[in-house]
């Protein structure tokens, strides 16, 4: 309620909620209140989809992902009618084509929101640069009123964020990330063979569905050939993999078709699954943020 408030009184804001607890009502609800546009620029093509597809189903026609997966005529003809739309997704490599640009400077945009704000400050420095644009962006737009969401941000990468992102002075709402249904455990082992033991075990035992995250391509590789010969519903997700693939395992897993997801970092943003039982690190993540980032993918529905 208090960030909805926020924006509808058009002022900068900067919203940390947990995962699953309704980030997209924060935009889409003033969106059908304000008369203009609303501009959602999220990092991940599938992620896009996904909700595009999620608002399309609940009856809403006039969204867009403008992304490459339209075709040129496609895009042609979306930026003819941009007006029409009331949501946009996009993403930040798209905010350097000249065209949608100028045509997003012909229409009212009423809000600009940033999805996963986070990866302004973790990709934005490297390989990511077109996040650390988004604030001079939104210069050219006219300066509509943004809002800044993300489930995973401390103090400096909240800092950041607000600094990369231009912010007039933004309002904050930071909500606790304590989820009191998700137990978090720690195992420790004296060999490898232990540790492989134990985790056939939980992957046999465990009800699912769950994730399993590794910190190499190889080793998730390894343990899909291993529990795929064991007969259990595993797919293995990495960088490497196609595109289109990826959206295929993401759909598999959301419709109930694969248990188990062997995964690296690069799985899990934007994947609306409510009914996630576990989350295994079979190494630890990078940083404290992407361990909380990946073990709020457990329990959204509150099991």
């Amino acid at each position: 309620k208090e960030i909805i408030e926020s924006v509808l009184a058009g002022k900068d804001t900067l919203a940390i909620l947990p995962t699953g607890t309704g980030k997209s009502l924060c935009y889409q609800l003033p969106g059908y209140i304000f008369p203009g546009s609303v501009v959602i620029i999220s990092p991940l093509l599938s992620l896009m989809q996904d909700q595009v597809e999620q608002m399309k189903i609940r009856g809403e026609k006039r969204v867009v992902a403008f992304n490459s997966f339209l075709s040129l005529s496609e895009r042609k003809w979306v930026l003819q009618h941009l007006k029409r739309y009331k949501f946009i997704y996009t993403n930040p490599e798209m905010l350097q084509n000249e065209s949608f640009i100028s045509s997003l400077m012909q229409i009212d945009i009423s809000l600009l929101v940033i999805d996963e704000a986070h990866c302004v400050s973790q990709w934005g420095y490297d390989f990511r640069p077109d996040y650390l644009e988004l604030g001079g962006i939104r210069e050219i737009l006219g300066n509509p009123p943004m809002l800044a969401l993300t489930a995973t941000a401390g103090e400096e990468v909240r800092q950041d964020i607000k600094e990369k992102l231009h912010m007039i002075y933004p309002r904050e709402f930071v909500y606790s990330i304590d989820r009191g249904n998700i137990a978090l455990k720690v195992e420790h082992f004296s060999s490898y063979q232990e540790k492989a033991e134990r985790f056939l075990d939980l992957i046999t035992n465990l009800k699912g569905p769950g994730i399993v995250y590794f910190s190499s391509k190889k080793m998730a590789e390894e343990w899909d050939q291993i529990l795929t010969d064991k007969n259990l519903r595993v797919a293995c997700y990495h960088a490497d993999i196609k595109t289109e693939s990826r959206i295929l395992l993401q759909q598999q897993f959301l419709y109930n078709q694969i248990d188990v997801m062997l995964a690296t970092s690069s799985f899990g943003m934007g994947v609306n699954k409510e009914n996630v039982r576990f989350v295994i690190h079979f190494h630890p993540p990078v940083d404290l943020e992407s361990y909380w980032q990946e073990v709020g993918r457990a329990g959204r529905d509150g099991g």
